[in-house]
């Protein structure tokens, strides 16, 4: 190769890594031709002593769920019977080994990532996934969710993407671009040529290698000798990749007509199977004869078992350049040759690609292929079949159930954009009511995913209502969708109208009784919006009673996802976080083990709040953080505007400045225009909490009062009420705290739950009178015990700091040391700065605290999740399994740990974690 050094370094530098043990991951993308290709092929000369698994994306056969995975792990299917039991089932499944379905896609990816590590247990892995932009969109999910784990594995994973092809998704990776050629590297690869001629083709091949050769040989002798008029090669390159084709084009069409129908059939195929190949050949007039001309051509490489394109732009000229009807007949005779071979999806994708008018038969056949690839959480194959199903479906009623269900899938495979575009084929009206009521909640997942919440929450309720008479089984999940919805948009007029459309339901009996007024038996503020058409002050008993039904009927594995999430929500809002974290649990598993992608974020979201509530702020870190990622790579903007207000948060709690400003800014930047209430809130809360901590109390009072009136509801706003009264306060405004602290007593009455209260009672201390200042912090201390180390040491702090106002340094000492240490275990610097401060004007000790965490803290998040599980006897598959890691590099984590501990064994690990 000429002219990619550094390309071919940093490849080699992955390598020379994965044979010391270390994984490495690259994507590498650029225009057709550039030569990715090229430099895959370099990595594989290179790699000696390394064990090479490779796979090609086939633009015709992309929705075949996962085929590329299966073809990649052929060479190593053996190793299938090494791994755990749920996961060799789950891969054998996948790749049609056995009928069984597939409970938990992510299963699915830990299963390729072991197998991976499997594959690399001898020796160094390489992995190439070349044109990956055409592989089927499950394997791409598996192999990018393996590649983003792999860490001491001594795997190097290179994918390939041409730039501006459509096709599978492929992100969150390492990139490398791979640009044209420099003049000098250029005129290399055209020897032979006059300089003027060589300076024409490379200044209009741009430096593409491809071009550079293509077009030179395309050069007539006259023009090699240096003819070349000025209209002898055209002005622009704009369409550089379809004249290469063109070339090829005409390469092909000098072979002979036998020698092109196999060639077609190859093109047409994805298996790379040589045999099937010839087999579908055979109808036509072909034979393994006949492809000795494309050999001799370099058109393709041969070996005994598989047939490969030299280059995809060969294959896209093989099959693009053959006449429809020879396209046909090349996929009926697929069609024929895989279903003998019981490969009947395969079949059901040629019998499609054959078909030029609407066939029953074949729709049938694909709906069924679509059925699979849902079992096997394989949701955007199984949408790509309903889709193409309801395209060969005559009757408008039965091709719109067809695309309602593909954009259902698209939902849930988080392909909102998708979901959206195929909303909009759906043929009105619809005279089944089941099939209205999928439609709006698929046209409900665009708005909410990228326009307004309340839109969403309108068009569902509106379906309800039509619909609800004829179909009531519909009315359930319509109406907790909108009450979801609602609640995403932060307006407690809309959560009281929907759920008074059925107080009765389950999901909906909470909010009808929360909702009725602004504090429990009064009216609260005047600015403070009341929900219309509920009677009365809020029913705390009943909506407490209505909430343990749900949180019991919650353990139910039948329970749904939207029935957890709502669930959750409302526990947060009764202030019962452990419940909340417990229902929010169990949501992500069920996201994870029913392959629900597009759910996910979403529940990784809830499961963060409830974490960071509870003060495990590490934990909260760890899945607002996978939540952002994986929002981020399935384009969720609505969810990813959540999750960036919540690691907003943390990033508040520890004082990181440009962290609070960039996240929370970001999240404010998505939902300002489009009323997303709670979003907008949450983000003004992060910032206000960061002013807070770090002294600037006048400063943190003006967001966190913005956020107070987003919310509007008392109810929405009182977690962060607390926060408010103390800036209030320490901004020398105590008659702005009044208010906020006599609304969320009474909701910490009525409610009943200790953290709730224990927050009250800290407010309480703040704004009453001194003499009862020291019976609501010690009530408040007591009331934290088995609670948030986080809020109890913001309360130990200020009743550390009064005593000191009152001289009482001995007793202010213990507090405030109290929070100190507390302050420096999480991690929270701003609050152990103020606490260190205040504890050294008592005549405290400032320096060494007793830390409790110790050595702990010199972890990473992760490696204290691993060190955790160990201590607890788990293994380090076990712990691969939990945390979606590799066994190897559970071990290097573990290997990491231990000196930084102390420590050379599990059962020292266990001890000291013990004390």
């Amino acid at each position: 190769m000429r002219g990619r050094k550094a390309e071919q370094d940093r490849i080699e530098q992955l390598l020379a890594d994965a044979r010391r043990g270390t994984s490495g991951v690259l994507l590498v993308h650029g225009e057709a031709g550039i030569g990715k290709t090229a430099l895959l092929d370099h990595a594989a000369a290179r790699a000696e002593g390394v064990r090479v698994l490779r796979v090609e994306g086939i633009e015709s056969e992309m929705e075949l769920a996962f085929g590329g995975l299966h073809q990649l792990f052929l060479p190593v299917l053996d190793l299938v019977d090494a791994l755990p039991e749920p996961q060799a089932a789950a891969i054998r499944a996948v790749f049609g080994l056995t009928g069984d379905g597939v409970r938990d896609r992510f299963t699915v990816g830990l299963a390729v990532l072991t197998l991976l590590s499997e594959a690399a247990a001898d020796g160094p892995l390489l992995c190439l996934v070349d044109d990956a932009q055409w592989l089927d969109q499950p394997s791409v999910d598996m192999l990018t969710f393996a590649a983003r784990r792999l860490r001491a594995e001594g795997v190097v994973m290179l994918f390939a993407v041409r730039d501006g092809a459509p096709g599978a998704a492929v992100k969150g990776l390492p990139r490398l671009l791979v640009e044209g050629l420099d003049q000098t590297a250029a005129a290399e690869l055209l020897p032979g040529l006059p300089p003027y001629v060589a300076d024409r083709v490379i200044e209009e091949a741009c430096g593409n290698p491809l071009a550079l050769i293509e077009l030179s040989a395309a050069l007539t002798p006259a023009q090699r000798a240096g003819r070349l008029g000025p209209l002898a090669l055209p002005e622009a390159a704009a369409g550089l990749p379809s004249r290469i084709r063109d070339g090829f084009l005409e390469q092909i069409r000098r072979l002979p007509e036998t020698a092109q129908a196999v060639l077609l059939v190859a093109a047409a195929d994805d298996t790379g199977e040589l045999a099937v190949v010839l087999r579908a050949a055979e109808p036509l007039g072909g034979a393994v004869e006949d492809l000795e001309p494309a050999e001799r051509s370099g058109f393709v490489l041969l070996s005994g078992a598989t047939v490969r394109f030299r280059h995809p732009l060969v294959r896209y000229a093989a099959y693009q350049g053959a006449p429809l009807a020879r396209r046909i007949a090349a996929h009926r005779a697929l069609a024929q040759a895989l279903g003998a071979a019981g490969q009947v999806h395969r079949r059901a994708w040629h019998l499609a690609a054959a078909s030029t008018g609407p066939d029953e038969q074949v729709a049938e056949e694909l709906e069924r292929v679509a059925e699979w690839a849902g079992s096997r959480q394989a949701m955007a194959s199984a949408s790509a079949a309903y889709e193409r199903a309801a395209q060969l479906t005559a009757d408008p009623q039965q091709r719109a159930r067809r695309l309602v269900r593909a954009a259902q899938k698209a939902a849930d495979a988080g392909q909102d954009e998708r979901c959206a575009a195929l909303a909009d084929q759906v043929p009105l009206p619809l005279e089944d009511p089941g099939v209205a009521a999928n439609f709006a909640r698929a046209r409900a997942v665009v708005e909410l995913g990228y326009r307004r919440p309340e839109t969403a929450a309108r068009i569902l309720v509106d379906s309800a209502d039509l619909t609800g008479a004829d179909r009531p089984d519909t009315m359930a999940s319509l109406l907790a969708d909108a009450v979801h919805a609602a609640f995403s948009a932060g307006d407690a007029r809309l959560i009281a109208e929907v759920a008074s459309r059925a107080p009765e339901l389950p999901v909906l009996a909470v909010p009808a009784r929360l909702f009725g007024g602004d504090t429990p038996g009064a009216l609260g503020a005047p600015d403070a919006p009341s929900a219309p058409d509920v009677p009365g002050a809020p029913d705390v008993p009943g909506a407490l009673n209505a909430l343990r039904a749900l949180v019991d009927s919650s353990q139910d594995p039948a329970c749904d996802v939207m029935d957890r999430l709502m669930t959750g929500i409302y526990c947060q809002l009764a202030g019962d976080h452990a419940a909340a974290r417990e229902v929010a649990a169990a949501a992500v598993a069920h996201c994870r083990e029913q392959g629900i992608s597009g759910w996910l974020p979403t529940t990784l979201h809830l499961l963060a709040q409830t974490e960071l509530a509870l003060g495990r702020h590490d934990e909260a870190s760890v899945h607002a953080t996978e939540g952002l990622q994986l929002a981020e790579y399935y384009d969720l903007a609505h969810r990813a505007a959540h999750l960036r207000a919540a690691l907003a948060m943390l990033a508040g709690v520890r004082g990181e400045e440009e962290q609070v400003r960039a996240l929370a800014g970001e999240a404010l930047e998505y939902t300002r225009p489009r009323g997303v209430g709670r979003g907008t809130t949450d983000a003004l809360w992060a910032q206000g909490l960061l002013e807070l901590g770090l002294g600037r109390a006048e400063a943190a009072l003006e967001p966190l009062e913005s956020a107070r009136r987003e919310a509007g509801h008392p109810l929405l706003s009182l977690p962060l009420l607390p926060d408010l009264v103390e800036a209030a306060g320490r901004a020398g405004r105590p008659e702005r705290a009044v208010e906020p602290a006599r609304l969320l007593g009474e909701w910490a009455a009525a409610l009943g739950r200790p953290a709730l209260s224990a927050l009250a009672r800290r407010c309480h201390a703040l704004t009453g009178p001194d003499r009862a200042a020291e019976e609501h912090f010690t009530a408040a201390l007591a009331l934290h015990e088995g609670g948030s180390d986080y809020d109890r040491a913001r309360t130990a702090l200020l009743y550390g700091e009064w005593l000191r106002r009152l001289r009482r340094q001995i007793d202010a000492r213990d507090q405030l040391r109290a929070a100190l240490e507390a302050f420096e275990r999480l991690g929270a610097r701003p609050w152990a700065a103020r606490a260190r401060t205040e504890l050294g004007a008592a005549g405290g000790e400032t320096g060494l605290t007793t830390r409790q965490d110790g050595p702990i803290s010199l972890l990473s998040p992760h490696e204290r999740e691993v060190v955790r599980l160990a201590a607890a006897g788990a293994s380090n598959r076990e712990i691969a399994a939990q945390l979606f890691l590799s066994p190897r590099t559970v071990g290097h984590h573990l290997y990491r740990a231990f000196p930084k501990l102390g420590v050379g064994s599990r059962t020292e690990l266990a001890t000291l974690l013990a004390s």
